[in-house]
């Protein structure tokens, strides 16, 4: 039963990762409701690589390319220099206000509620009055610009934000065109991820335990392989019908939580 639950939150954490939904509110509940225990929260760190994995399997070809031209390609060079800048804003919120974060707002359920409904109704808003897009290639956007989208991120270290939702916002109101600001999100999730990970790994290296290897192999393997399997139809999804969708879900899936609170 615990490898299966371990499976199942590795599938949650793949599918809601890149998905403008919060994968840390889906973690956090689908973990509280099955009953699964994560000391340190070692588990949920170690699988979020799975998902870092996927994105850099899935743009395999554009990194080997960026990784090859960093000596003499200016566009490579500009390409990195677009992620470092966007990076840096939440690397350094993250420095200060982690500990707070992990602390008081993962506990509360009430502010991942009110932070699900939050982001959905102003994911409308943009989605709906957008400014008119400027960018249509996410590996063209000015340094300016994502440097805007890193600020953006910088919301999404409180829970039920989203990572993806604050990126993907942010890149519409920096006149990204819908796919490209999805894209984006993709490629700035690699060092902002990779960073997280890393820093919460040297916080747990005192929960790692040998007998839990098992259902962490899991876990990141199904991670791994339903990040890899969504995000190319969420492209196609968002090219097609916009953010709306996952709007209306972000609401009422908060003001579930919300009713599931009063109610207890």
């Amino acid at each position: 039963m615990t490898y299966f639950i371990a499976a199942l939150l590795g599938v949650v954490q793949g599918l809601t990762e890149f998905l403008p939904v919060s994968s840390t509110a889906h973690l956090l509940v689908a973990a509280r409701w099955l009953g699964y225990e994560d000391p340190g929260g070692v588990f949920t760190v170690m699988i979020q690589l799975g998902s870092i994995l996927a994105i850099m399997w899935l743009y395999r070809v554009k990194l080997a390319t960026v990784v090859r031209g960093l000596p003499s390609d200016g566009e490579a060079q500009r390409f990195v220099l677009m992620l470092l800048v966007a990076v840096v804003p939440a690397l350094l919120a993250g420095a200060f206000l982690a500990e707070y974060v992990q602390d008081v707002l993962y506990e509360s359920v009430r502010v991942i509620a009110g932070a699900l409904i939050a982001g959905g109704v102003v994911m409308l808003l943009v989605d709906r009055f957008r400014p008119t897009p400027a960018v249509m290639d996410a590996e063209g956007m000015p340094v300016s610009r994502a440097f805007g989208v890193g600020v953006c991120q910088v919301l999404a270290l409180v829970p039920g934000v989203s990572r993806s939702g604050a990126t993907i916002v942010g890149g519409m109101l920096m006149r990204l065109d819908r796919p490209a600001a999805a894209e984006f999100s993709f490629f700035l999730a690699i060092p902002t991820m990779a960073a997280a990970f890393v820093y919460k790994l040297v916080q747990m290296r005192a929960h790692l335990e040998v007998e839990r290897a098992a259902e962490i192999a899991i876990g990141f393997v199904m991670a791994f392989i339903a990040s890899a399997v969504v995000v190319k139809p969420f492209l196609s999804f968002v090219r097609r019908s916009g953010f709306a969708p996952f709007a209306w879900y972000r609401i009422a899936f908060g003001a579930g939580l919300l009713a599931m609170v009063r109610g207890s």
